[in-house]
Formats: structure tokens, C-alpha cells, sequence
């Protein structure tokens, strides 16, 4: 459909996708593991059948970005290469050959009454997902929540219509094919803004909202949602260079988690250096730097090393670039370095580069985000990175679920009951 539509027909239409969509979802919660990863196989052969046709739809997605003048990462967040098909695809098969979430007894406990009570994984039911740019969320969303036992609607970024609509398409044969439930995996089938409004009114319908996208829609998503959203606003991720350290290795370290893909959120935004190995550390980093033509943004400390390096801004610290910009900052310990962290951070990826295992256990002790390293990248916060194969998202949130979400994440539990006659006195 593409373009604007009447807004009570959009209402209506987006109402009866809901209904099919909780139709669904309790026929998925009952649907055999086998059933499940079939489908999931199914739409991996599908997309890798379709990869023309998905390159084509996207060249049309690429074309109007590039006049639209987006910019550099939203344009490499948008592109779908034959690699990046081919892991979607072998995503969808890590998810299939995952244990099944669903049914998990988590707990069970018989009672003084007799009473025997288990706590038992289920699905979620419905979940809304409303996302900018990365088209390949459209198969990872759908193949994580189907794993779970949950139907989605998905509602993508205008700038990735054509590619949406094309994946959309696939992943619904495949699902037909198989023999699902209709209502499944749904797509809202406009680019109109209309739309995201009256999804967020739909508690009737979905479960949970996740939104994936940046920190202006995440923020109006949590404003007008009236169901439980599940986010991060932002990545803002920190690496530390302790005291003592090897120094070859952290400048590796810090030039993959910055340079390897700046556009991603858990790409490193400010690094904090130890002065007490400034002398050693900054010659090959700034070298390093300048290779990769990072641009730098300092404190005045750090700037008597580099006084070519952008006087850094109250801002700076709190920036999340997704360009090949770093914040660089001179700290005297490991607890000013965390301190820094806590208070500018968005409790993302964050990281320490030390041999003092010390230091390493008073950093991750510390640190309040939900994901920490010692001596690697930030880069590795990610779900097919953390053998979840495909991701929902990654969530800065500390109730239900925190970090890179895969199927688990998309479970909730019940508790059941069994007795043989008890009454409460």
C-alpha cells in the first residue's frame, strides 16, 4: 500500500490484524518445538531462494535514501548485501536448532498442604515491533518470536519499505506453507506515521511493543505506548584503558570496537585513559586513529598529547555518534573511570582493558549496564555473537530482560497447581 491511507481505515485494518494476531498466538502457544523449527528451516530455504528479488527490492530502498540525503550509517544500516541475506538465513536455522523456550519448568515445589506447584515457561502471546532502518529485524523478529510461541506485528521504517514488504512476503509463504496460523508474522503495510499511534492504543491486542530505531522514537514509543515496551535509548559505550595493560592489544581493541562498524550501537563512543599509561598508550592509538580516520574529541589533558583532537563539549560525553567520531577523556583510577561510566553512560556495552584483575573485578562489580567486558570489544554485544543466532533487540532495561534478547527473552511464566482435594483454611 506504501503511501497515506484514511485514518479510520488504518484504525480498522490494524484492529484486525490484532485479531488475527491473538487468534494466532494461542494456536503457536501450543504448537509442537518440531512444527516450529520446521517453519523456521522453511524460511531460511525461502529467503536463499529469493535473494534476487530481495537485493532488487532493496536497490529501490537505496536509491531513494541516497536522495533523500540519509546519512552514511543509516544508509549501511539499510543495505542488504549477499552476506548479510545469508545470515539471516543462518539465523533463522541457530534459532531452529535452539532447545525450545516454551514449556520450561522453571521451579517446582509441593507444599506442607500437599499442593505441588511448577512455574512453567509460555509465550508472551502478541508482540508489536516498530523499527528504522535494518530490514534484516524483519527476519530476525519473526523467526525469534515464532521460536517463543508468539505472533508479531511488525511495523518497519518508511526507508526500508520496499525491502520490508519484500522479506514480509517470503517469511508469510513460508509460514503458510508450513501450515501456521494466519496472523503469524504480519507487516504494517504503510509507510504513513499515521499508523505508529494507533499501535501503541493496541493493549487490546499486543502484548508487548519493542522498538528498535533511534532514541527520538524510542522515546515517543515509551510516551504513547500503553502496553510494556521493552528498549534501549541509546548506545553509548565506554572502554577503559587501565594502568597496566598490554598495550598492542588495547589499541586493537579499541579500533575494532570503534572502526569496525561505527554505526552499530554497541560501537565504541568515548574512550577513558589511565594518565598513569597515557606515555605508552596514546603515541600508537593516535596512530592508529589517524589511520582510520577516526576524528577526536578530547578533554584539555588529553589534548596537550593530541592538540589537533576537537575540544570536547559537556555533550560529547553523553554522545552516541554512530560515526567514526571518539570521545577521548584522562582519568586517574579505575573508580573514576567507573564513576564516569555510571553517570554519562546509557548502560549499554561497557568495557576495561587491564591486567590488574583487581581493577577488572571492581569495574564489573560496578558498573550498572548490562553488558561488561574485560580485555574485548564492544562489538561482541549482539545476539548471533552471543549464540542466540538472531536478536530482538538489545535491551537496557532491568525488569524482564537486559542485553541482547533472543527467544527466552520473548517468555513469560505461569504457575500451575495440582491438588488432590485442598481447601484453604
Amino acid at each position: 500500500m506504501g503511501d497515506s491511507i484514511d485514518t479510520g481505515m488504518m484504525t480498522q485494518v490494524l484492529r484486525e490484524m490484532g485479531e488475527k494476531a491473538v487468534v494466532a498466538s494461542r494456536a503457536l502457544a501450543v504448537l509442537p518445538a518440531e512444527e516450529k523449527n520446521r517453519c523456521l528451516r522453511r524460511m531460511a530455504e525461502t529467503i536463499e531462494a529469493a535473494v534476487p528479488a530481495i537485493k532488487a527490492a532493496n536497490e529501490e530502498d537505496l536509491k531513494a535514501a541516497k536522495a533523500a540525503g540519509l546519512s552514511a550509517a543509516m544508509i549501511d544500516r539499510l543495505t542488504l548485501t549477499d552476506r548479510r541475506i545469508a545470515e539471516m538465513a543462518e539465523g533463522l536455522r541457530v534459532v531452529a536448532s535452539q532447545a525450545d523456550p516454551v514449556g520450561r519448568v522453571l521451579s517446582g515445589t509441593t507444599r506442607p498442604n500437599g499442593l505441588f506447584i511448577e512455574k512453567v515457561s509460555v509465550p508472551l502471546g502478541v508482540i508489536g515491533i516498530i523499527y528504522e532502518s535494518r530490514p534484516n529485524v524483519t527476519v530476525d523478529a519473526a523467526g525469534i518470536c515464532l521460536k517463543a510461541g508468539n505472533a508479531v506485528i511488525l511495523r518497519g521504517g518508511s526507508e526500508a519499505f520496499h525491502s520490508n514488504m519484500a522479506l514480509a512476503r517470503l517469511l508469510d509463504e513460508a509460514a503458510v506453507g508450513c501450515g501456521l496460523p494466519d496472523g503469524t508474522v504480519q507487516l504494517v503495510p504503510w509507510t504513513d506515521h499515521a499508523a505508529v499511534p494507533i499501535l501503541l492504543k493496541m493493549d487490546k491486542y499486543l502484548d508487548l511493543i519493542i522498538p528498535r530505531g533511534g532514541e527520538r522514537l524510542i522515546r515517543l514509543v515509551c510516551a504513547e505506548a500503553t502496553m510494556p515496551v521493552l528498549k534501549h535509548y541509546k548506545g553509548v559505550c565506554h572502554l577503559y584503558i587501565d594502568a597496566e595493560c598490554d598495550v598492542e592489544k588495547a589499541v586493537a581493541i579499541v579500533v575494532n570496537a570503534k572502526c569496525q562498524r561505527p554505526s552499530a550501537c554497541n560501537a565504541l563512543e568515548t574512550l577513558l585513559i589511565d594518565r598513569r599509561i597515557a606515555e605508552r598508550f596514546i603515541p600508537p592509538f593516535l596512530a592508529a586513529m589517524k589511520e582510520h580516520g577516526v576524528e577526536l574529541r578530547g578533554d584539555a589533558e588529553f589534548r596537550k598529547f593530541d592538540p589537533s583532537a576537537v575540544p570536547a563539549t559537556e555533550e560529547d560525553w553523553f554522545a552516541e555518534y554512530l560515526d567514526l567520531i571518539l570521545a577521548v577523556k584522562m582519568v586517574g583510577s579505575v573508580e573514576e573511570a567507573v564513576a564516569h561510566i555510571n553517570h554519562y553512560g546509557s548502560r549499554h556495552s561497557d568495557g576495561i582493558i587491564s591486567s590488574i584483575q583487581a581493577d577488572i573485578d571492581y569495574f564489573f562489580a560496578n558498573v550498572d549496564s548490562a553488558t561488561l567486558y574485560s580485555n574485548a570489544s564492544t562489538r561482541f554485544t549482539d545476539g548471533g555473537e552471543f549464540g542466540m543466532g538472531a536478536e530482538i533487540g538489545i535491551s537496557t532495561d532491568k525488569l524482564h530482560a537486559r542485553g541482547p534478547m533472543g527467544a527466552d527473552e520473548l517468555t513469560s511464566y505461569k504457575y500451575l497447581v495440582r491438588g488432590d482435594g485442598q481447601i484453604r483454611s
